[in-house]
Parts: structure tokens; sequence; C-alpha cells
């Protein structure tokens, strides 16, 4: 739901508290009230948070609820599901007062997000030119309604993309080879 304001800066949306718990994301320069998460997204980002950790990335690289500044027509700030920082990134947001990944910083190297209803527009499409724009490595749309995890792999400039449905083991270009398919994801055990 977009929020009756005029356009704002990225320094009017770190300012900007309506003195509520909402949860906002900035899309080319319109305040996008966000629907609270299900259950089911939740378990699946919280899977993959233990999953990755299970791989041995450190838990101090790895992300739940965190901003991510692109660039669209106006500014946009996006919060994914899950991110995996680099280790230059993790550095440099030590200490930070405010959880985001400003433009001037390195792009993490995976951001996941999971398609919420009706909103498969806004993470196949727009964030995924936001993300390419953006220069992250690897772009995770993990999509428990058409029950597919979609990789995008920035190649050149581009991503390429590879679709894994059931037990297709999944492939990771910034991860390697992981003993992970899509059921297990979906399922989130």
């Amino acid at each position: 739901m977009t929020v009756a304001l005029q356009k704002m800066t990225l320094k009017e949306f770190l300012a900007y508290d309506d003195g509520t718990d909402n949860l906002y994301e900035l899309e080319n320069g319109e305040l996008i009230k966000m629907p609270a998460e299900s259950d089911l997204n939740q378990r699946i980002a919280s899977f993959l948070f233990a999953f990755l950790l299970g791989l041995g990335i450190p838990s101090y690289r790895l992300r739940i609820g965190i901003e991510v500044a692109v660039s669209g027509a106006r500014v946009s700030v996006r919060i994914p599901d899950l991110l995996v920082l680099s280790e230059e990134l993790a550095t440099e947001m030590e200490g930070a007062s405010r959880s985001i990944v400003l433009m001037d910083m390195p792009p993490p190297l995976l951001v996941v997000e999971v398609v919420s209803p009706n909103q498969e527009k806004r993470d196949y499409r727009y964030k995924r030119s936001e993300y390419a724009a953006r220069g992250i490595a690897e772009y995770w749309i993990v999509d428990p309604i058409a029950r597919q995890v979609t990789i995008l792999e920035w190649v050149e400039g581009l991503y390429e993309e590879k679709v894994y449905q059931g037990n297709n083991q999944i492939e990771s270009s910034v991860l390697g080879s992981l003993d992970l398919n899509v059921d297990r994801v979906l399922q989130a055990r």
C-alpha cells in the first residue's frame, strides 16, 4: 500500500518516523507500507539462515530485515528476507546506527526474497532490475506459490536465470554446490 505523501529523498526516508511500528520500503521515492510477513515466509527465511550458518558462513555476514538502497527512476530502499554480506561490507556496517546498505557501500553477495501473495511483480520484475543495477552477484527468488526457486546469477552485467523445482539440487555461484533442493526449502525443515 502506497502511503499518500509527496515523493521522498533517501535522506527524508531515513529520517521518516510516523510513530508506529510499521515497516516501509521506498519505491522510486514513494513510501510503501509493507504487509506483515506470513508464517511460511518467515520460516523459509529462518531455515535458509540456519542452512547458511551450517555451511560455515559466519553469523555476522548474514542478515534478516536489513535495508538495501538501490537505484530506480528515483532512489529506492528494499528490505529483502535474507542477505549474505561480503567480509568487506560486514566490516563497513560494524557499529552502524541503522542497518542499511547504502549506495556508496559494496553490494551484498546474495539477496533472498520470499514471494508473498500478490507481490510477484515486485520480486520477479522490479527488484530484479534494481538488484541487477546494484551489481548484486546473486539474487534468489523463493516462490512458495509457484513452488520454485529462481536463482539469478550476475554474469557480465546481466542476470542469467536458473529455475529449480521439486527435488532438483540448487546450485549457487556464490555458495558453490549445495545439499539443498526446492522441496526442502519450501518445507523449511
